[in-house]
């Protein structure tokens, strides 16, 4: 294996000390233009490639920004990524993208490599919800900024949606289309964001003079389509089917979707179906699919913003306010709730 080429290698090869190597590199002004053409000479002949990881170790400000989310198969969580990516490249940072895969373990594990990498900071989604990933994290002094979650029980910045906002929204909509029984497919009860959609619907329920009976919950382990499936056979299952129902991502929803409709059960006719995101596939389902929007792009974006601005107060901690972002959703109504009862 060949060896990298270092900046002593480029010093004793343009008979120069490794400091007016460092200065041609860092600060060129400084150094006489023939000194400095020897020197560009002897790096582009040896191909060296300076250590960027050492660099920001010695300046103690790194170019990057670790991103953390629970599940980068779900394109809700790309368009979170891509809003970051554009505020961080804005600033010149790079952005370390991690999938926790809705696991504690998993985030513990990633967390700890963004403190051994000493990123900027850390764009987080949490999985862990008993807090003890964030708790064992914040010891190492890294910023960061929760992401589509409220940062209830912390001072730290949060950018999210109200989700119980969203939840009345997909329920309200089924409730004036003259739904009384639905179901909830909620995914792991100990995420906030599920809890938050449930009361939301509860919400709503009550507000028509619906008493939470009316609601039947489908949880499952995970929030991806093949939960959605397995949700949408137990549905079928159920002695008393509900008309329609609201799940608590986009995912669970297509799910539920080939589910029934490889039973030849009818959409929106014979059940309707809510999801949540508003992901791009959605509209392009064989039903497309009515949604509750999420602003992700945007979400993903000011989260950065505000990391970047923790981050640049460093010097003046109080220059920096921590700030709890709470974004409103939008309900897109498409065909798959759109029959007349």
């Amino acid at each position: 294996m060949a060896q990298s080429v270092g900046i002593k290698d480029v010093a004793r090869a343009a008979g120069v000390s490794v400091g007016t190597v460092s200065n041609v590199i860092n600060r060129p002004d400084t150094v006489a233009s023939e000194t400095r053409a020897r020197v560009l000479s002897a790096i582009d002949r040896l191909g060296y490639v300076r250590s960027e990881s050492a660099r920001q170790l010695r300046a103690g400000r790194s170019r990057i920004m670790g991103l953390l989310v629970l599940d980068m198969g779900n394109p809700f969580f790309v368009d979170v990524a891509r809003g970051a990516e554009r505020a961080a490249r804005e600033a010149g940072l790079g952005v370390m993208v991690c999938n926790s895969a809705q696991s504690a373990g998993e985030e513990a594990e990633y967390l700890s490599l963004f403190a051994e990498q000493r990123v900027r900071g850390v764009l987080l989604t949490p999985a862990d919800a008993t807090g003890r990933n964030i708790r064992t994290f914040r010891r190492h002094g890294i910023p960061f900024v929760l992401v589509d979650r409220v940062a209830e029980g912390t001072t730290e910045c949060s950018v999210s949606v109200d989700d119980v906002a969203g939840g009345a929204l997909a329920v309200r909509h089924l409730v004036d289309a003259g739904h009384r029984s639905i179901a909830y497919v909620s995914g792991p009860p100990g995420l906030n964001q599920v809890r938050d959609r449930r009361t939301g619907a509860l919400n709503a329920l009550a507000e028509a003079g619906l008493g939470p009976d009316s609601l039947r919950e489908l949880p499952t382990e995970r929030l991806d389509v093949a939960a959605g499936r397995d949700a949408g056979a137990r549905l079928l299952g159920l002695a008393d089917r509900p008309t329609a129902v609201f799940c608590a991502n986009d995912l669970l929803a297509l799910g539920v979707l080939q589910a029934v409709f490889a039973a030849g059960v009818s959409v929106p006719d014979d059940l309707a179906i809510v999801g949540y995101d508003d992901i791009e596939f959605a509209a392009a389902a064989a039903v497309p699919l009515t949604s509750v929007r999420q602003p992700a792009v945007t979400m993903g974006a000011m989260a950065a913003e505000l990391l970047l601005e923790e981050t640049e107060a460093e010097t003046a901690p109080a220059a920096h306010e921590h700030r709890r972002v709470v974004l409103q959703p939008e309900l897109v109504v498409r065909s798959s709730s759109l029959s007349a009862r």
